[in-house]
């Protein structure tokens, strides 16, 4: 094995970190079968010996969806309280091809323990088996539903947010727009966590971090571009597949933007948060420098990623507070 050399400008933790994942000498995902790439990932959150976070209940749930039953996962907080929980539908990442509620048990706990919600973690449609505009159809009903049967669960009806990191940062974004759109549900807060919303997948940022730096680089996103939209380019301009190209981002939730500094997705995160706050969309936008792609879920390991989950609990508490 080559000796790995690390990438300039990531943190001390980031680069024993990257040094960690070097050593296990695995095979690229691009050599991989999306099956062989879903596997390979969930072995990698199992051997992470982090014990979750208490809170309060755990519940398997399946809940309609225009292709049949979608699993979810509900986490209730722990905390006392004389008025129900607001309610945080949240969607993994994994580039629209794997992740799951396994994999983003941890973002979903943390961001229950942190912001004192309820979440109701959401296993869409992937692709290649489920290919564009699939998995944002499924997100969009399952925001319906959730709305729907919020009372059912013990959550406040009144306090729907959407939350979601890189695809899943996608999907919240997409949900936000259709939600608005189709006169659906009133969602009081977006969480996008180093969100895709352009998947043209191009700039400044891909070629700076396009390469070295751990687990997104650009001919990945390219995979995950090519499995999720296929050939045609006029998918990548699509508002529901590029959510920072749509018409109108006027009369959006607030949002917040947690940031990887060395990640390729970082530009069109800076770009999504400046269309919004031009649009007059209330924004908080936290970028973490030296950071990379996927952080949010090192807690424990990575000093940044345990300020980012308090910080992303403290903008639902106050987004739910009213």
């Amino acid at each position: 094995m080559a000796k790995y050399k690390t990438p300039p400008g990531v943190t001390k933790q980031t680069a024993e970190f990257l040094k960690k994942v070097a050593s296990l000498n695995l095979p690229p995902t691009l050599t991989l079968t999306p099956a062989q790439a879903r596997e390979q990932v969930e072995r990698g959150v199992a051997a992470r010996e982090v014990p979750p976070l208490a809170i309060g209940e755990v519940r398997e749930l399946r809940i309609p969806g225009p292709a049949g039953l979608i699993p979810a996962r509900l986490y209730m907080p722990k905390v006392a309280r004389s008025k129900p929980p607001g309610l945080l539908v949240y969607f993994h990442g994994g580039g629209h091809v794997f992740g799951s509620l396994f994999t983003h048990d941890g973002h979903a706990r943390g961001l229950c323990f942190n912001g004192g919600c309820a979440v109701l973690s959401i296993d869409y449609r992937r692709a290649p088996e489920h290919v564009f505009p699939a998995a944002g159809e499924e997100s969009d009903q399952s925001v319906v539903w959730a709305h729907e049967n919020a009372e059912k669960l013990g959550c406040d009806p009144n306090k729907i947010a959407v939350g979601g990191d890189s695809a899943g940062g996608n999907l919240a974004a997409v949900v936000s727009i259709m939600a608005r759109d189709n006169n659906g549900p009133k969602i009081c807060y977006q969480v996008l966590i180093y969100p895709l919303v352009d998947y043209r997948c191009k700039g400044e940022s891909y070629k700076k971090f396009g390469e070295g730096y751990g687990i997104l680089e650009a001919d990945l996103m390219k995979w995950f571009q090519s499995l999720y939209l296929g050939k045609d380019t006029k998918k990548q301009e699509d508002w529901r597949a590029s959510p920072l190209l749509a018409k109108s981002h006027a009369k959006l939730p607030p949002a917040l933007f947690i940031v990887a500094g060395c990640d390729v997705l970082r530009d069109e995160a800076r770009n999504y948060a400046s269309a919004l706050i031009s649009s007059g969309v209330s924004v908080e936008y936290i970028e973490y420098p030296g950071v990379l792609h996927g952080f949010f879920g090192l807690t424990q390991m990575i000093d940044e990623a345990d300020a980012a989950n308090v910080a992303a609990g403290k903008g639902i508490i106050k987004a739910m507070a009213n």
